[in-house]
């Protein structure tokens, strides 16, 4: 049924151009004689019709016209519109040179004539149905400004333009500091000032919700934002995955509250494929602590790289179980391997190697809760240093190609015990990478990641929920923060940057403060601080920082053909120097002598 009606407006358009061809052929020769047409032209007009009809039509059918859906109509459709009538009306005079040609200027005339009949009845029918729509929708809008007039915010407008009606929004102009900009028209709409002149627009226009599309914007300038809306009792909204808008990606049915991933985020990590793919793809790459947050992370973007088998091990049976049932569907032709295993029993762990051979080990299995590794230090020595260590061995024994390890910025300076065996592990990872000839060592460094398990951002957001307090430990701590999605993106560039014994580190921006973190949550949340949710300070907790750092004094870091990538370039150390920074460790944090081993 729904074929047929398709079917018969089809045939309703081509009946519809047939009559159009025929009026604006005719006129073509009217009006070329001031509508005193001499009986000879007459008489070839009308020998001219019928193949005139035939020829458009089919220049039509073949540039594609009844298989388009013109209430979408663009400019793409436009130009096709152009080409078409020009390409029919170009066949008829070639027709008529042996049929009996028309005057030349009657099909100049009747080329005018199509491109206004042809383009606007198509144009009719987007007209209509975007009229039709809105009586459809119909109820109040709301006001919307959109800040930033750049490309993203362009591309925004232009699809809330289209499409706004349904989501009952009116879009009332922008909001762009760029003088060069102020006062100009961009899609129609004026940029109405900049981003100070904000407040005294919310009031003048009756604004209800502001848009943000500045990608590229820090933290620091979003934040302001947020805490202004917040004053302002004005909604913010973005759209999600705003990387996706530089690429035209934008879907308004997906327009969303902000979040504080949405205002943490950076322009898009520009990868080397060709260098990724050279050493993952057709490769076995083993990924530990597959099941967290990061290894899991590792798991779905190695996966893309397609190499021929991929083995998940991690001991938290539930973690390797999701990422395996996620994975499974999109494999792709990878061998998906998971596997239940402990980094802490060497040979267990040598027996997996032994039976797979990995060519690329991800290593991000540890612990990572600083309080909780005070109070379970010897478990933290053993997990986070012998089993790295083990895994660090039998890599060099069964002949991995190259081997990353996922470190933190807390293994700088270290105060806590879960950043000292981090720091251990990259001494000892250093040390190895000096001695091993045939295995390319390498760590990675980088601060907090949001939404990871055990993150202070689902703290808050539970909090929150509950009516708070929101608990933070000092009003002057602060952290540098990154997406999941772009710190392994990096992970895995920087394994093919390394050459051996680099500390690569991470690009995290601007450090943030937790408390402003803290009430960015609660003003995105539709709350006022400390009026609807309070926020307490509880103090210090063992182990922790105020400000954490990505190089310690005595490193001096170096530029790498990416970027986002720096390293830390402490590789010269002889066999006593690593001794004596094992033990200082060791005593600095009270444990057995026998701990820290090389």
């Amino acid at each position: 049924m729904v074929n047929l009606n398709g079917k018969i407006k089809q045939l309703g358009l081509v009946l519809i151009d047939a009559a159009l061809i025929l009026t604006a052929l005719a006129l073509g020769v009217y009006l070329r004689f001031d509508w005193n047409v001499p009986a000879m032209w007459m008489s070839r007009l009308e020998n001219m019709l019928v193949p005139a009809v035939l020829i458009n039509l089919a220049s039509y059918y073949l540039f594609g016209f009844y298989r388009r859906v013109w209430r979408y109509a663009s400019l793409d459709e436009l130009m096709l519109i152009v080409v078409s009538v020009t390409v029919g009306l170009g066949g008829t005079y070639l027709y008529s040179l042996y049929a009996g040609i028309l005057p030349r200027s009657s099909y100049i005339i009747a080329w005018f004539l199509l491109l206004f009949f042809i383009g606007g009845s198509r144009i009719s029918v987007r007209l209509l149905d975007t009229y039709l729509s809105k009586l459809k929708t119909g109820g109040e809008k709301k006001k919307a400004l959109l800040v930033g007039a750049g490309e993203a915010g362009v591309l925004v407008a232009r699809e809330l333009k289209r499409h706004g009606h349904a989501l009952k929004l009116q879009l009332v102009g922008f909001i762009d500091d760029d003088p060069s900009k102020q006062k100009r028209i961009i899609q129609g709409l004026p940029v109405l000032g900049g981003r100070d002149d904000l407040p005294g627009l919310v009031r003048q226009k009756e604004i209800d919700e502001v848009i943000i599309a500045m990608p590229s914007a820090p933290y620091s300038t979003l934040q302001k934002l947020v805490g202004l809306c917040g004053e302002l009792g004005v909604k913010i909204k973005t759209v999600p995955g705003i990387f996706e808008i530089l690429q035209g990606q934008v879907s308004l049915k997906a327009l969303k509250d902000v979040d504080i991933e949405d205002l943490l985020r950076r322009l898009p990590v520009q990868q080397d494929l060709e260098a990724i793919s050279a050493y993952l793809a057709t490769q076995t790459v083993l990924v530990t602590g597959a099941g967290g947050s990061i290894g899991s992370e590792l798991c779905r973007q190695i996966i893309r790289m397609k190499p021929e088998k991929l083995i998940m091990l991690d001991h938290d049976e539930n973690g390797i179980f999701y990422i395996e049932q996620e994975l499974v569907r999109q494999k792709n032709g990878v061998e998906v391997l998971p596997l239940v295993r402990d980094i802490q029993y060497r040979e267990t762990l040598a027996q997996v190697m032994e039976d797979h051979r990995p060519d690329v080990v991800f290593h991000a299995a540890a612990y990572k809760h600083v309080p909780l590794m005070e109070m379970n230090a010897e478990e933290a020595v053993r997990n986070n240093v012998e089993g790295s260590k083990n895994i660090i061995d039998l890599s060099a024994r069964y002949g991995v190609k190259k081997f990353v390890f996922v470190s933190t910025d807390k293994a700088v300076n270290p105060s806590s015990v879960m950043g000292a065996t981090k720091r251990a592990v990259e001494i000892y990872l250093q040390k190895k990478a000096r001695s091993c000839d045939s295995c390319i060592y390498c760590a990675v460094r980088f601060g907090n990641v949001l939404g990871s398990k055990g993150s202070v951002v689902l703290l808050f957001r539970e909090q929150i929920a509950k009516g708070g307090p929101v608990t933070v430990t000092h009003p002057d701590m602060q952290r540098y923060f990154m997406t999941i999605p772009e710190a392994v993106q990096l992970v895995i560039q920087a394994g093919a940057l390394g050459k051996g014994g680099e500390i690569f580190v991470l690009d995290m921006g601007e450090p943030v403060k937790i408390t402003d973190l803290a009430r960015d949550m609660i003003i995105l949340s539709g709350l006022k601080p400390e009026e609807d949710i309070k926020i307490e300070f509880t103090g210090l907790r063992p182990g922790e920082k105020l400000n954490e750092e990505l190089f310690s004094d005595r490193e001096n870091f170096a530029l790498t053909r990416h970027e986002r990538i720096f390293i830390a370039p402490d590789t010269d150390r002889d066999e006593v120097e690593v001794e004596e920074e094992l033990e200082s460790l060791r005593q600095r944090f009270g444990l057995e002598a026998d701990q820290f081993r090389t």
